[in-house]
């Protein structure tokens, strides 16, 4: 099983969010910028007035396995940075929206092949 590359860094969060595009979704949020490397990036991030740490997780580890499910059919050299939509309840946090929503916001960033 491949290690996932993530962003760490607070700079690198700050980065991808104030230069990259962004696209809405029914429960997450893409921010997308290219990188020079050839592999991609990627960042979740949830506010923590959202909910409570086993809920903020819980979305993390939803997100983090549909985009692994996605990970191979996705062109490489992006950072993308996940966040959930504060409008939405945490309660109606669904694998198949979240899954639905990543390849729709994918296929309009054309990073899906």
């Amino acid at each position: 099983m491949r290690k996932m590359k993530t962003l760490k860094k607070n700079y690198e969060f700050q980065n991808v969010l104030s230069k990259g595009k962004y696209y809405i979704g029914k429960q997450i949020t893409i921010y997308i910028t290219k990188n020079k490397l050839n592999t991609n990036i990627i960042g979740i991030a949830i506010s923590t007035k959202t909910c409570n740490a086993v809920k903020r997780n819980r979305i993390k580890r939803l997100i983090r396995e549909n985009y692994r499910l996605l990970e191979n059919e996705l062109n490489t050299g992006y950072n993308i940075v996940f966040l959930w939509n504060k409008k939405d309840l945490v309660e109606n946090a669904s694998f198949h929206i979240i899954q639905h929503d990543m390849k729709q916001l994918l296929k309009k960033v054309d990073v899906l092949k």
